[in-house]
């Protein structure tokens, strides 16, 4: 497009005219980061800030931000929501942020998703002001959009922001290294994807368990965590391909293994594997097993899709609590060799 589609010919704003766009089903997805202490990130993890429930009420909201985006932005459309979802996750000193629009109508959904982001940020920034007034919201910006005549769009990777200085940082002089990008190794950072498939916890009918306790127990273990992602049951493919968007170093499921009709992770998990770890999976089968019968019955699977580790668990506390079990004394060894590194057990 090379013109501004809210400006007339003469140059004034305008709201665009939709009435003649048919109606489709319309997603877009958007980020931004909280930038603060490591104080207050283990503060916000432990839910130990002097405003309590830090997480949830900026949830909350975001989604309540992405409702009201055209009485916020002027030239936006009124648009009936089907969806709208804000999830968090954490690095040693960033708050992440990452919200989903959905809609089926005659126009997008980004200003909603960008708005959930920029609300959801904004009140983390009240939340967390008692202890670092100093911090920062940084980096809001779509990542993907899909729907309508343009089809599908993915934000290109050298897009992705940096690290902007301020008027009150002082630079240092520059030195013949500057001008070198410094390489990005697997060992610097591990990133992690906590996912879940419940369709009660999509709609909002029940509280998922499992998430939070994956995504603590792999910030424990030194990862950067994103999400928990909620997804239907119906949508688990859906979930996965955003859960591989970034190649992260581990992808870990929770829910929809078992036998009922509408279980469809490991289906949609071995749509994206390259190659299968089915000694993983088994080991997880077995530890809970040994303690509860029907664990027998959990289908999930485990594997590569590229070079992300892909590991699904049953949708239960008991089973997740075995999944870490197995697989927290393989990580380090499982990871290393992915990236091509780590040795093979020869003595």
């Amino acid at each position: 497009m090379s013109e501004l589609s809210h400006v007339d010919r003469e140059g004034r704003a305008r709201m665009v005219d939709v009435s003649a766009k048919s109606d489709t089903t319309r997603i877009a997805v958007a980020a931004g980061e909280l930038r603060t202490t490591a104080e207050v990130v283990a503060l916000v993890r432990a839910d130990d800030m002097p405003k309590a429930d830090v997480l949830s009420t900026a949830r909350i909201a975001g989604i309540a931000g992405a409702k009201k985006t055209s009485e916020l932005i002027p030239l936006c459309h009124q648009l009936a929501l089907s969806s709208v979802k804000v999830e968090f996750g954490f690095t040693e000193d960033t708050i992440t942020i990452e919200a989903s629009a959905k809609t089926k109508g005659p126009t997008g959904v980004e200003m909603e998703a960008l708005t959930a982001v920029a609300v959801a940020g904004l009140t983390l920034h009240d939340m967390v002001k008692a202890v670092d007034p100093a911090a920062t919201l940084n980096g809001v910006r779509l990542l993907t959009k899909k729907g309508g005549k343009h089809g599908h769009w993915e934000r290109p990777a050298e897009q992705e922001p940096v690290d902007i200085p301020t008027l009150a940082d002082e630079p240092p002089e520059p030195t013949a290294e500057d001008n070198v990008p410094e390489p990005i190794s697997d060992a610097d950072e591990r990133t992690a994807v906590v996912l879940v498939a419940s369709t009660g916890a999509a709609v909002g009918t029940r509280v998922d368990t499992t998430g939070p306790v994956l995504a603590d127990w792999l910030g424990r273990l030194g990862f950067s965590v994103r999400g928990p992602l909620i997804y239907a049951d119906a949508e688990i493919d859906i979930g996965l391909a955003d859960a591989l968007r970034f190649e992260p170093s581990l992808v870990i499921s929770t829910g929809g293994t078992g036998a009922s009709p509408t279980d469809a992770t490991p289906e949609a998990t071995l749509a994206v594997l390259d190659r299968e770890l089915p000694g993983v999976a088994e080991a997880i089968r077995q530890r809970g097993t040994a303690k509860f019968p029907l664990a027998a019955l959990s289908r999930g699977v485990a594997g590569l899709a590229g070079r992300s580790v892909v590991v699904n668990l049953p949708g239960s506390p008991g089973g997740v609590k075995d999944g870490m079990a197995v697989l927290e004394p393989l990580l380090d060894h499982l990871l290393a060799q992915v990236a091509g590194g780590g040795n093979h057990g020869n003595k």
